[in-house]
This record gives C-alpha cells, sequence and structure tokens, in this order.
C-alpha cells in the first residue's frame, strides 16, 4: 500500500458480522501482524469491531488492510471485494505517488486557509467541501492550459465562500505545476462518488 492513498466507505452492520466473525476464525494470522501485545490488540480490534468498525484507528485499519493483502497477495481486485464482503468498500484510489503527495499538499493548503481539520476519517459533509475547493482550485490553476471545467462553473453560484477560498490559494500560491491538471479528474470523480453518501469516508 506504499505510496497509494485510498478512499473507503464502511458498512458497519456488515462488518459486525463478516468481519469480526473472520477475525474470531483467523486469530492466529492476523496476530502475526500484531506488533506487540498481540493477543490484547486483536482483542481490542474485535471489539470496536462489533461496535463499529469507524472505531477503527488508522494503524488498526492498516492491519486489517495488510491481512487481507497478505491472502491474496496478487489479486488487487480480489483484495477489494473481500474487504467489501466484511464491511470495508475501497471506492476510490490515488496510485501515483507524485499525486499523492500533491493532492495532500492541496489537503494540507485547504485545512490552514479553512481552519477544518479533515482526519484520516471525516464526515461525508466535511470531506465534500474539500472536494469542492479541490474541484475550484484545479480549474483555477489549469484555466489557461486545460479544458474548461464545466462542474466548476455548475458548483460556483452554490459555493462561493469555498471558491473565494480557492481563489486566494491559488493567487497565494501559483506554481503552475504540472500536477495540477492531473488532479483535476481525481476531485471530479472523488465529488461525483461522494455527494450523496451520508456516513464517514476514511483517507488511508
Amino acid at each position: 500500500m506504499t505510496g497509494e492513498l485510498y478512499f473507503i466507505k464502511t458498512n458497519p452492520n456488515v462488518a459486525k458480522i463478516n468481519l469480526y466473525n473472520k477475525l474470531s476464525r483467523e486469530e492466529e494470522e492476523i496476530s502475526k501482524l500484531l506488533q506487540t501485545a498481540p493477543k490484547t490488540n486483536l482483542e481490542t480490534i474485535k471489539e470496536k469491531v462489533k461496535d463499529s468498525v469507524e472505531e477503527l484507528t488508522k494503524e488498526e485499519l492498516l492491519c486489517i488492510f495488510s491481512w487481507f493483502s497478505r491472502a491474496y497477495p496478487s489479486n488487487h481486485e480480489e483484495i477489494k471485494t473481500q474487504l467489501f464482503i466484511h464491511g470495508i468498500d475501497l471506492f476510490y484510489e490515488i496510485p501515483s505517488t507524485d499525486h499523492v503527495q500533491h493532492f495532500l499538499q492541496v489537503l494540507s493548503d485547504y485545512e490552514k486557509s479553512s481552519q477544518q481539520h479533515l482526519d484520516y476519517i471525516a464526515t461525508s459533509q466535511n470531506f465534500n467541501q474539500f472536494m469542492i475547493y479541490g474541484i475550484f482550485l484545479t480549474a483555477l490553476m489549469n484555466k489557461d492550459d486545460g479544458p474548461e471545467n464545466i462542474l466548476s462553473d455548475y458548483l460556483k453560484n452554490d459555493y462561493q465562500t469555498l471558491y473565494a477560498l480557492a481563489e486566494n490559494q491559488f493567487y497565494l500560491k501559483k506554481t503552475g505545476e504540472e500536477n495540477d491538471l492531473v488532479l483535476q479528474p481525481y476531485f471530479n470523480d472523488l465529488y461525483d462518488l461522494t455527494k450523496f453518501y451520508k456516513g464517514s469516508i476514511i483517507q488511508l
């Protein structure tokens, strides 16, 4: 998973049954991935899953990802399918390390300018606000070089505060980097995939 950025929706009711049962059946396998106090940490993970998979820490969730990845080492689609069956929907990913770094820089700038912190797990509303900001920012960055961003024009009237925030950031850090153009589809896709979603969204 090194270098990629994954976006996840969860189904706590499915995880409560399927993931909990898998954890109980395969305790020995997942315990191998728990560095300190494996038995105690496994029980903690199981209790959290039984209550809500969204209570898992980033490290605990990464451990579960590693566990599934080891089970299906050469089949990325099967990993995604099995995670989905167990209540974890890996619905989108940014595979390029360079793009991930640039995406995270845009996120960092957004958090500073908006004074809104998005932890690794965010509400759909907060995540959606960041996506709209990203759509505006990349549209501004690419207005001279890229195709017209119809989505940005469509959203502008309803989100004037976010547009002003993106505009300020654009004038503050006008870089003209090539990555600005390649980030645009990520923001557009993620907005489309989450605009009607009401649950939490995890970045891993």
